[in-house]
C-alpha cells in the first residue's frame, strides 16, 4: 500500500436521534444518525402501515361490490 493517502481509521461515538449511543470504527469523528436498532419499527415490533394517498381506500372501493365466491 502506497504511505500517507488512506484516511486515519479510529473508534469514534455514534448518537442516534432517540438519544442511544454506541461506539464503532471510523473514518469520522462523532456521527450522528436518524435512526438506530433501538427505534427502527423493524426492531421493535411496532410497525405500522402507512396509507399513501389513500390506496387502501380506493382499493376497498374498487372492489367493494366483488364476491370472490362466485369465481370458483
Amino acid at each position: 500500500m502506497k504511505k500517507d493517502i488512506h484516511p486515519g481509521y479510529h473508534q469514534t461515538t455514534a448518537t442516534c436521534a432517540c438519544g442511544k449511543t454506541f461506539d464503532v470504527g471510523s473514518t469520522k469523528e462523532n456521527i450522528k444518525v436518524e435512526i438506530c436498532s433501538a427505534c427502527h419499527p423493524f426492531f421493535t415490533g411496532k410497525q405500522k402501515l402507512i396509507d399513501t394517498a389513500g390506496r387502501i381506500d380506493r382499493f376497498k372501493k374498487k372492489y367493494a361490490g366483488f364476491d370472490a365466491a362466485k369465481l370458483v
